[in-house]
């Protein structure tokens, strides 16, 4: 009823209608009593004993407002004509609905042709005279429906056609929805639409200190019905404000609300108030500050104290200054110094800022650490410095500052650069050099140090106590760069700018007279061909052992370390001598097969410090094992590419012996892809992928084989680059036996190993491709075990008789198929390194090239698999077969599930699993890979017993 809008109400009026009936002794208005006795006024007409009846009644203009749609709602009574005695066919007991729209009224004139016919009305419920006069006449209601309507009113005529009846009442309305106050909008009158079914969508209004919810305004829907349905969005009170009841009061003195996204107000953070209200935000008390940064649910700090026990060490030219924390941090942690360097005159008050030539490690500002070294520095000169405690609002602070001072006298520096040197006379095997002494020497010189090598060669020294000297033992026609520097009581100053000089070529033929003995020539030219032959001899078997590609010119080819006698020269030639001193060792991350592994930094003269992990050959170590450790690093020395493990140096002239390589952060790729199963798409997968075959790419390019290539000898750094690592040659695979196929040449990793290699031994860059194809597998799997639990034997006898790897679940077709090109088991049908980086770098650039069609099976049933794969319809209960899939920590979820049989488990379906609470995405392969399993053994056990 609250819903109504009522526009006529025939039984509300008491006096005259005033109707317009036509003809004029047709309908006749009369007063009466309704049903409950209330007098009313009605029409009715009887005119049953006529014949061809056509009487008209019209109500008076109705204006009809906003509404589209109108209900009319008639009651009324009407006389039995079978009670009325000789009337057969004249008497009716039905008649005419009409309507008319205008936008005005038309005056009293009634024409039919005008008219819009909206039914024919008929009784229910008829009474008989008897009826009459016992006062029980039959009421009847009728209700009717109009629209959509246009115009601004309309009129209502009824038209008798030989009926008794009487109108009782005619009411007249439409509905509405009220406003309301919903989700602290406002919503506004609304009518309701023309449709029965429709819904007519509303904007609200926030109500006042409200604002509407981010990308989600307010909305309701009115029905047909006059009802408000489907809210949508809401209002939240504004900063400063709160809600109560459908209002947003502000928040009290105290108080403060700093986000519409916050429910309630909160009090104000310590060292903060306010007095006034609905505030976002508290002010600060005196003293104390808010960063920028900081959000207004932050307490107000203040600056640090100053730093404590400032303590400083001298050694000529460099200082060094230590301090502790301050005693009060201000109430934060971000607290960082900065150093403020000054130079003095002996006169006090006179100093200025140190200037641009002066150095800082690690830095002047922002320091973390409580040192900081200062270098460069002039001798026999008066410093200062102050050390300040810095925090997020030490700028904003008006207040003093507070720092530690010391003032210092430093000592003797070290001399200036060599920066003219002349080369005097070069040869074949030596160069003469002479250099001017440095402009500021800082004392008295007592040698020279010559520093000299090949271009990417390890360098070499000698030393002069003179400014000149001359470099022996050179070889001819090679480029050399010598770099010079001097040396005082205050210790080596820096090299000199490089200078690039070039030996002589070497005379390599005697010139021979025609007027000399031609005994002489002979003897000559027999000594000459025994030498060459010689050497051809000596060629060929150091060729044989080098084992080395055809060199192209610019092309780099990768020497075996095995080939040399002495394995301490091949270390050195390829692989940089480091100063223990220069690494730091800060926690050990692994053991290897010569020791243990640790992570740690190294600071190298004049660069910042890196961050490297560190092998170490174990105490007691054999000269084999040493120089088995020792191998990998001039394997390593040779390569120089971003996708392969880059090695720092080596430590061979003290103890412990170590090799020291770049840090790889998240460690191998198969035990990073298991920690993180599921989080990467395919298009970071990819392009894993693609730097491991840029590595290999490399590698096989300088004729370097691998011959171990698996996720576990892939490191991933902290920007998920992948780099080819272990280049070992005397390698533990795996701490499982069954791991390797031991033949009588070594140990060979028969999961990743081509054919051809398992069975002749035949190492190439093309069994390389093979293996890079498991690994392939392993990287779109999450770091899943090739083969899973198939013996080694059975691995060599499926792949024989043409096994291959399935797709791993969600794998790209494109992938899969590179994967089976290079397990091709010719050959020579692989494709190279070089041709994989072009397909996966066109997959990258395609990415639509990477999508997996709707339906794919995850895993097909093979049945060279039915060897390994357990029998799961032998297991008596869900739990059996969770423990066998090592899934048993979900056996609750199953059980609260309902899944209390295998046949119910079998009709699972990943929705049904991602319904029990198992979010793991490795964990929903894992299972629902083996309700595939499962469900495929059932069928084939069972025929159709198991819908699929």
């Amino acid at each position: 009823l609250l819903s109504l809008v009522i526009l006529l109400d025939s039984k509300a009026q008491q006096t005259e209608l005033e109707w317009i009936s036509y003809p004029p002794n047709g309908w006749e208005e009369i007063s009466g009593l309704d049903e409950n006795y209330t007098p009313i006024r009605t029409y009715q007409v009887c005119q049953v004993m006529e014949p061809n009846q056509n009487n008209w009644l019209r109500t008076n203009w109705i204006e009809k407002g906003d509404a589209q749609r109108i209900f009319v709602e008639l009651k009324f009574t009407l006389r039995d004509c079978n009670s009325l005695p000789g009337v057969v066919g004249t008497c009716k007991e039905t008649f005419n609905l009409y309507y008319q729209e205008t936008d005005s009224e038309v005056g009293r004139s009634l024409r039919e042709n005008q008219y819009v016919k909206i039914d024919t009305i008929a009784a229910d419920e008829s009474f008989t005279q008897g009826d009459l006069g016992e006062r029980k006449m039959k009421l009847n209601t009728e209700l009717r429906i109009i629209g959509p309507l246009s115009r601004r009113g309309f009129y209502l005529a009824f038209q008798d056609v030989g009926a008794c009846i009487a109108l009782v009442s005619v009411k007249v309305y439409y509905k509405k929805c009220w406003s309301i106050i919903e989700n602290l909008a406002t919503f506004p009158d609304t009518v309701t639409g023309s449709e029965f079914s429709s819904l007519v969508e509303v904007e609200g209004m926030c109500v006042s200190d409200a604002e509407e919810e981010a990308d989600n305004s307010p909305k309701m829907h009115c029905s047909a019905e006059g009802e408000w349905l489907v809210p949508i969005g809401k209002c939240i009170c504004r900063a400063g404000f709160h809600q109560k009841g459908d209002a947003c009061e502000p928040c009290g003195r105290g108080f403060y609300k700093s986000s519409s996204q916050d429910l309630q107000c909160s009090r104000c953070p310590a060292h903060s108030f306010n007095d006034r209200e609905g505030s976002w935000r508290c002010d600060c008390e005196d003293g104390y500050y808010r960063a920028l940064s900081d959000p207004p649910s932050v307490a107000c700090t203040r600056p640090p104290s100053a730093p404590q026990n400032l303590v400083y060490n001298i050694n000529q030219t460099t200082v060094s200054l230590e301090w502790s924390p301050p005693a009060d941090t201000g109430g934060r942690n971000d607290v960082t110094y900065r150093v403020i360097c000054r130079r003095c005159s002996w006169e006090p008050e006179e100093c200025v800022p140190c200037g641009p030539n002066v150095g800082f490690s690690p830095a002047q500002s922002g320091l973390v650490d409580t040192y900081v070294t200062i270098v460069d520095l002039l001798a026999h000169a008066n410093y200062t410095f102050e050390v300040e405690a810095v925090n997020g609002v030490s700028d904003l602070s008006r207040t003093q500052r507070l720092f530690a001072a010391v003032s210092i006298a430093t000592g003797q520096a070290a001399p200036s650069q060599v920066s003219e040197v002349i080369k005097e006379k070069v040869q074949q095997r030596s160069v003469q050099l002479s250099w001017q002494e440095p402009q500021q020497p800082n004392g008295v010189i007592t040698e020279y140090e010559i520093k000299y090598y090949e271009k990417d060669r390890i360098y070499s020294t000698v030393r002069s106590k003179s400014t000149s000297a001359t470099v022996n033992n050179l070889k001819p026609s090679t480029a050399y760069v010598f770099q010079i520097r001097a040396f005082t009581e205050a210790g080596y100053g820096t090299y000199g700018p490089r200078v690039e000089i070039t030996t002589k070529e070497e005379n390599t033929a005697t010139i021979v007279s025609s007027e000399q003995n031609p005994v002489i020539i002979i003897a000559v030219v027999a000594v000459a061909g025994t030498i060459i032959l010689v050497f051809m001899v000596f060629g060929f078997i150091i060729g044989r052992r080098y084992a080395l590609a055809v060199k192209f010119p610019g092309t780099k080819t990768y020497i075996d370390p095995e080939t040399y006698e002495d394995p301490n020269r091949a270390v050195h030639q390829f692989a940089k001598e480091l100063d223990a001193s220069c690494i730091k060792i800060e926690r050990v991350i692994g053991a290897g097969e010569f020791g243990e592994v640790c992570s740690g930094r190294l600071k190298l003269p004049g660069k910042r410090d890196v961050s490297v992990a560190i092998k170490t050959l174990k105490v007691g170590y054999t000269e084999k094992q040493r120089r088995d450790f020792l191998c990998e690093a001039s394997i390593m020395g040779q390569f120089d590419h971003p996708n392969v493990v880059h090695l720092e140096g080596v430590v061979t002239r003290g103890k412990p012996v170590m090799i020291v390589i770049e840090y790889m952060e998240n460690g191998s790729l198969d035990a990073f892809l298991r920690k993180h199963d599921g989080q990467f798409t395919v298009i970071q997968l990819v392009g894993m992928l693609r730097g491991i075959a840029a590595g290999m790419r490399y590698l096989s390019d300088m004729g370097y084989v691998h011959r171990d290539l698996a996720a576990r000898n892939i490191l991933v750094n902290s920007n998920l680059v992948c780099k080819v690592s272990d280049f070992g040659l005397s390698r533990v695979i795996d701490d499982d036996p069954e791991a390797v196929y031991t033949t009588t040449g070594g140990k060979i990793p028969v999961r990743w190993t081509a054919p051809e290699a398992i069975q002749y031994r035949k190492f190439t860059s093309a069994s390389d491709v093979w293996s890079y194809g498991i690994v392939m597998w392993e990287v779109m799997s999450y770091g899943e075990r090739p083969y899973w639990d198939m013996s080694n034997q059975d691995v060599i006898k499926a792949i024989e008789e043409g096994y291959r790897l399935p797709a791993p679940m969600d794998c790209p077709p494109g992938l899969h198929q590179l994967m089976l090109d290079c397990w091709q088991k010719d050959r020579a049908e692989r494709p190279k390194f070089d041709q994989i980086v072009g397909i996966l770098d066109k997959m990258i650039r395609n990415p639509n090239t990477l999508k997996t069609p709707v339906g794919t099976c995850t895993r097909p049933i093979s049945p060279l698999l039915d060897q390994s794969t357990p029998d799961f319809t032998a297991f008596r209960s869900v739990g059996e077969w969770l423990e066998a899939i090592k899934m048993e920590r979900y056996r609750d979820n199953f059980t609260a599930a309902g899944y209390s049989s295998l046949e119910s488990v079998a009709r699972m379906s990943i929705e049904d699993v991602m319904r029990l609470g198992i979010t793991l995405v490795g964990h929903q392969k894992k299972i629902m890979s083996s309700i595939q399993t499962t469900r495929a053994q059932m069928l084939h056990l069972h025929g159709t017993g198991v819908q699929v």
